[in-house]
């Protein structure tokens, strides 16, 4: 009989165990640690914050690994979602064009700033902008 191979080869980065009072019994799982998204995105040219297994999230770091970007993702948990947003929004100052609509999932931060959504990823490589504003970044070399 043949094994399924799970869709999540990879870990999220960045992510620490709860301790067992921290969380109602009906819970579980992981809690990102306080001020390791600021340090994340300082550390990383391309980096990718999305919900726990959204498909989005895939969409846009395929974008990005065809265009020969590694970028690192950090998933959030549902119950750490409005922990996240509050982090993101301080560290993304102000949102790019996408300011107005408020924030949203996949966040990518390129060169230590908030870019955009899905969105506004698409649009600019669409356009063909994309790959210089990586390169100034320094996620692309060639």
């Amino acid at each position: 009989m043949q094994q399924a191979i799970s869709y999540k080869s990879w870990t999220p980065i960045h992510t620490v165990n709860r301790p067992p009072t921290a969380r109602a019994p009906s819970g579980g799982g992981e809690e990102v640690v306080k001020g390791s998204m600021e340090e994340a995105v300082k550390d990383n040219a391309v980096i990718v914050f999305g919900r726990n297994g959204c498909c989005m999230n895939h969409v846009v770091k395929r974008l990005l690994l065809g265009l020969g970007v590694n970028p690192a993702v950090y998933e959030v948990e549902e119950a750490d979602e409005a922990q996240a947003v509050v982090e993101l929004q301080g560290i993304g100052g102000d949102g790019g064009a996408e300011g107005d609509q408020g924030f949203q999932f996949p966040a990518v931060f390129i060169g230590g700033k908030l870019f955009g959504g899905l969105d506004r990823v698409m649009a600019t490589h669409i356009t063909g902008e994309l790959v210089p504003i990586l390169k100034e970044a320094g996620a692309l070399w060639l």
